[in-house]
Formats: structure tokens, C-alpha cells, sequence
């Protein structure tokens, strides 16, 4: 089994690399993919770059040159729900584009129009995984719901609002969906893990200075203990 890890972050992926038996580094589209045994696991690990267009392109190099067979997403991402605070973890169940817009032609807010679903789910047996590996890392809050992802920044408060009501969604992203996404065509299965890095809706917010090498400590041991697990 190869498992694809894409990271949000450069820093996350240099923590990884410095615990990876690399056995190569292949660079297409940009980014660099490197393949190699992690914690006794073949992976491909890369940093997709932001936005929705550089994570479906990466995730679709993974399934397509490199035939991995499971897709694990980590990250940052503003929270939405109002328990929710900075250095919180967030597992998402499903996905949705929430800039997905053909309101017009009477499709919700978030449809790909004549795509035979709306949301797009993770795996169970991943988000299993990810949820025990949290247990186990610990000192910090963990929740599981729907994640949203746009092409755009989320800082204005009554948009974030809207994300919540609207999708009912725990925290918002630039990449996670599409991911998600190409994996769903693909039947592959994926599950997306976010750190939180602020939340508009009840006022948090942490330094990105200060936050990231949290960010990174939590998604680098969250991510061995469900590696050490699938040994």
C-alpha cells in the first residue's frame, strides 16, 4: 500500500522528511514529490501549494504517476463553529466548495452542477484513524464535521456566519474539497485534518508566528501515530 500525504505547509513537510527513508524527489507540475518509507510505510509526500487548482492537480499526479491508494490531507484552517479555538484540531467527515455558485439554475449553494453528489466524504476507516491518533497525541480539542473550501481568504465575520448556517460547516479552507473531490472521482479513499488557526466567529486568534509550529507539531504527530497504526 502507498499512501499519498499532502501538506498545506512547507514546514510540515520538512518535519516529515527529516523522519522519511527518501528513496527519491520527482518534480512535475511544480511541486516536488518525494517517495520513500515513513515510520515503515511507503508514501509520496508533497506540498500541494494554495488553492483548490494546485490540490486537485497534485492529488491527481498521486493517484494517476504515482498509484497511491489512500490520500491523507493535512493543514490550517479558519474555524467556524463557535467552540472552536485556535490550536483546536478539526477531522473532516465531508467536504463542500462552498464558492460552488449555479444558485441560478436552482442547485444549492455548494453543488457541482451534475455531480451525483453534493458533499464529498472521507474515508471511515480514515477518519477512524485520525480521531484515535488525536486520542492518543492528546492536548488539544478534537472534533469531526464538514469542513468547506473556496478560493478565497474567509476574514469577514458575516461571511463566516454564512458558512456556518448555510452548511453547518466547522471550519473553512482553501484546498481541502478538491482533494476530496478528485479522490471521490478516483475512488480513493482520503481523509482531510486541520489545525485551527483563528476563528472570526467568537473572536480567536493566534499569531501565525506562534501558531504554526503548533500547527505542525500536532498534524506531524497525529499523522505517526496513524502511520504506526496501519503497521
Amino acid at each position: 500500500m502507498t499512501l499519498g500525504i499532502i501538506a498545506a505547509m512547507s514546514e510540515e513537510l520538512e518535519i516529515l522528511l527529516k523522519d522519511m527513508q527518501l528513496d527519491s524527489s520527482t518534480t512535475k507540475a511544480g511541486m516536488t514529490f518525494n517517495k520513500g518509507k515513513l515510520w515503515s510505510n511507503e508514501v509520496i509526500a508533497v506540498v500541494c501549494g494554495i488553492g483548490k487548482v494546485n490540490a486537485a492537480v497534485c492529488t491527481q499526479i498521486l493517484v494517476s504517476e504515482f498509484n497511491v491508494d489512500k490520500v491523507i490531507n493535512v493543514g490550517v484552517a479558519g474555524g467556524i463553529g463557535k467552540d472552536i479555538y485556535p490550536g483546536d484540531v478539526v477531522i473532516a467527515t465531508n467536504l463542500v466548495e462552498h464558492d460552488m455558485d449555479t444558485t441560478a439554475f436552482g442547485d444549492p449553494h455548494g453543488q457541482v452542477p451534475r455531480m451525483d453528489t453534493f458533499d464529498f466524504k472521507c474515508d471511515s476507516s480514515l477518519i477512524e484513524s485520525a480521531n484515535s491518533a488525536c486520542k492518543k497525541v492528546g492536548g488539544f480539542n478534537t472534533f469531526t464535521g464538514r469542513i468547506v473550501s473556496g478560493d478565497v481568504f474567509v476574514a469577514d465575520v458575516e461571511k463566516i456566519k454564512w458558512l456556518e448556517k448555510e452548511f453547518n460547516a466547522l471550519s473553512c479552507e482553501m484546498e481541502g474539497a478538491s482533494i476530496a473531490h478528485v479522490c471521490y472521482l478516483n475512488n480513493i479513499p482520503v481523509v482531510v485534518i486541520r489545525s485551527i488557526s483563528d476563528n472570526a466567529n467568537n473572536g480567536a486568534h493566534m499569531d501565525f508566528e506562534k501558531f504554526t509550529p503548533i500547527a505542525v507539531k500536532n498534524s506531524t504527530s497525529i499523522l505517526k501515530e496513524m502511520l504506526l497504526s496501519m503497521n
